[in-house]
């Protein structure tokens, strides 16, 4: 079967889920939690420490997904690693054959359950993609020492988007594509006219269009259960974009989860008609549930 990279290099529109890791040392409760979206999904990330709170380890989780049979994006946050651990465990996610990363800085830990954790954040985002990149193309290490073997990394970074103002550039991302990324997954944008305005300005700086070398934008929606979780995830979880027609919709449907699950697809049909978008990441925290049905509903929409 075509890899994530390839089906994206082709043109395909993709969709991407998610899944953090259970506070278990059991295996089956990963795979349990992953089983839904075999064969549905894409690509599978696997969350490194997500909210500031320990879990499965990610790089662990993403290896028994290959066992598993789905392909795993591994992120790799900067907060909880020195660069020397961060190398590492670049070299050991080779070795196991994961192949795409999900580079990120982290939630600060005083957001999570043992706040007085210290952050390490030796890296930043960009540097770890500059790493990761050095070590797929040179073998070697920032040090100079030589690496055997090859890593097949296909790089990504996050993203937010937003409805440009005149004159707004994208220096925050630019800076990530010239670090290494070659993909970008980004918050909650559930708005497609904000998604259409923005990738166009992307596209002035040349950053996304319809060549195998630009990167792909993957955005990130969700299957909203409610109204009030709409307008929490707005207030509460930064750069969330959700129009009030959407919310208007949840609050006059009779069954808003379901209604929440059609907005979805509703949703991820507009975003495929936009050739700057490569594919849609669905984010479902404690609505894991809702995703498969997305997905099914989405694939008999979408035309690439």
């Amino acid at each position: 079967m075509d890899t994530l990279q390839q089906k994206l290099a082709a043109g395909r529109f993709v969709i991407t889920a998610e899944i953090t890791p259970p506070v278990s040392f059991d295996r089956a409760d990963l795979v349990a939690k992953a089983a839904p979206l075999k064969g549905l999904a894409d690509a599978v990330n696997v969350t490194d420490g997500a909210g500031a709170r320990p879990h499965m380890a990610a790089l662990g989780a993403a290896a028994i997904l290959i066992q598993e049979g789905i392909e795993p994006i591994l992120q790799l946050t900067c907060r909880d690693r020195n660069r020397i651990a961060l190398q590492s465990d670049l070299m050991g996610a080779a070795a196991l054959g994961i192949a795409n990363l999900l580079i990120l800085r982290g939630d600060d830990p005083s957001a999570g359950d043992q706040p007085d954790a210290k952050g390490v954040f030796d890296l930043d985002a960009r540097g770890l993609l500059e790493t990761a990149r050095k070590l797929r193309d040179t073998n070697e290490l920032p040090s100079g020492r030589k690496v055997a073997g090859t890593a097949a990394f296909f790089l990504g970074a996050a993203d937010a988007p937003i409805d440009p103002p005149p004159g707004w550039e994208p220096k925050s991302l630019a800076g990530k594509v010239a670090g290494g990324a070659q993909f970008a997954q980004t918050q909650f944008c559930m708005d497609p006219d904000v998604v259409a305005r923005y990738t166009a300005r992307l596209a002035e700086h040349g950053l996304v269009g319809q060549g195998s070398g630009d990167l792909k934008l993957i955005v990130g929606i969700a299957p909203l259960r409610s109204a009030k979780s709409a307008r929490w995830m707005r207030e509460k979880l930064f750069g969330t974009i959700i129009p009030d027609a959407t919310v208007a919709r949840l609050e006059a449907a009779a069954d808003p989860a379901a209604e929440g699950r059609s907005i979805a697809v509703d949703l991820i049909a507009a975003l495929a008609e936009n050739p700057r978008v490569a594919g849609v990441h669905i984010m479902a925290p404690n609505n894991d549930e809702a995703v498969p049905a997305v997905i099914h509903g989405a694939r008999a929409r979408i035309k690439r």
